[in-house]
Parts: C-alpha cells; sequence; structure tokens
C-alpha cells in the first residue's frame, strides 16, 4: 500500500464529470480520478471545513459509523477494473477491522472529512502510472 493525499480538486458545473487527483506522499506519481458532481462537492466542502445546516449523505455516514463506535482508519484505493477504480473503506470497532466496498469518491469524502489516511494498492498505481511522473 502506498500513502497518498488529495493534491488537487477540479469542479466544473457544466459537466456531470468532476476530478480529483491523488499524490503519493513520498514521490511524483499522481493520477486522475472521475467522480460526480455531489461527491466533487462533499470532498470540497470537507476540506475547506465547511459546515452545512443539517447533514449530508457524506456526514450522515460519518455519524453513523461514529453512533456505532467505529472509526475510519484508513481508505484504499484497492483496485482497477475496465477503467473503473475500486476502493474500501477500512473501519476499526472494538479491536475489530471491517472493510466496506466503496466507490472511491465516497472512500475519499469521508477521509477528508476526518483528516484519514488514504492509499492505493501497488497495482493500482503501476497500472495508471506507467512512467515515473504520470500525471
Amino acid at each position: 500500500m502506498i500513502p497518498v493525499s488529495l493534491s488537487k480538486i477540479v469542479i466544473t458545473e457544466t459537466s456531470d464529470h468532476q476530478v480529483i487527483v491523488l499524490k503519493e506522499l513520498e514521490g511524483k506519481r499522481s493520477f486522475p480520478i472521475i467522480i460526480g458532481l455531489n461527491e466533487a462537492w462533499a470532498i470540497d466542502r470537507a476540506v475547506k471545513g465547511i459546515s452545512t445546516p443539517r447533514p449530508l449523505t457524506h456526514d450522515l455516514i460519518t455519524r453513523i459509523i461514529e453512533s456505532l463506535n467505529a472509526d475510519v482508519e484508513r481508505v484504499v484505493i484497492s483496485d482497477l477494473r475496465n477503467n473503473t477504480f475500486y476502493a474500501k473503506i477500512v473501519l476499526r470497532q472494538d479491536g475489530n477491522i471491517i472493510e466496506i466496498d466503496s466507490r472511491p469518491s465516497d472512500a475519499v469524502a469521508l477521509a477528508m472529512q476526518k483528516n484519514t489516511p488514504i492509499f492505493v494498492a501497488s497495482k493500482v498505481l503501476e497500472e495508471v502510472c506507467k512512467t515515473e511522473d504520470c500525471f
């Protein structure tokens, strides 16, 4: 697993496709993931610390996790199949690890709310970054 950070959010309100860019923490490689507008806004709000009067979907998920006495330990971009990224949200509850299948955009949105570490599986980074500085 390679630690990465969110390095860029590109929101284009006239398009259904938004972009986040993840960059490895100890290297030059980075890569884009296409996401939806609502998820991009959720990530942007979390990064900027903007709260809403009522909980939105990602806020609700975070509250549910907390009410179950669990923590999001990390998120992992775990696979790339047919040009689609797959992710896992890794929870810790009472010493147990629980992995939940997720879209990368939702996993990153949750990670941004609590400054949770993000990782990319080596095989995924190698696939999307065939050269040293791929993006």
